[in-house]
């Protein structure tokens, strides 16, 4: 059975709630994994684990125990690289689907924005999440949910 892996330590509490929801409608198993201890609601299907802090440790511990199929939710570009690989599904909190297609150019602007940082531009971060960040989130989540129901069917 697939599963849902969460890139916690930066995913904002509205998607979290989001995912909350969808995870008991679905009884879909997800797992949050973070440096820090995270609050989940009480439910058989949703669990959170907490890592000890360091450089890519969640990361780390996420590509470990993601399997091909599975659902992995992160902004972290190289992570999402990595789980893709594996053949997982990589969703940033914004709704952006991450693919084989797309990920290598969104690592090369990564690195590109990263060299610009570390020459003093200020390059600014991402503009806040708003209705259509959560609206396009919920939507890849529930095309996802989805087309996992047909396949367990089949």
């Amino acid at each position: 059975m697939t599963k849902i892996w969460v890139d916690a330590d930066a995913c904002p509490v509205v998607i979290k709630e989001i995912l909350f929801r969808a995870a008991e409608r679905t009884h879909t198993e997800m797992t949050l994994i973070a440096n820090q201890p995270v609050r989940v609601p009480p439910s058989r299907f949703i669990k959170s684990m907490q890592v000890t802090s360091g450089f890519d440790v969640a990361d780390n511990e996420i590509v470990r125990r993601c399997d091909a199929g599975d659902l992995v939710i992160t902004s972290d570009i190289p992570l999402a690289a990595e789980v893709i690989e594996k053949g997982a599904t990589a969703l940033s909190p914004r709704g952006e689907r991450h693919t084989a297609a797309n990920i290598r150019a969104r690592l090369n602007m990564r690195d590109f924005m990263d060299t610009m940082r570390a020459s003093g531009m200020h390059t600014g971060g991402p503009p806040p999440l708003g209705q259509q960040e959560r609206k396009a989130f919920a939507d890849q989540l529930d095309k996802w949910l989805a087309k996992k129901k047909q396949q367990f069917k089949n």
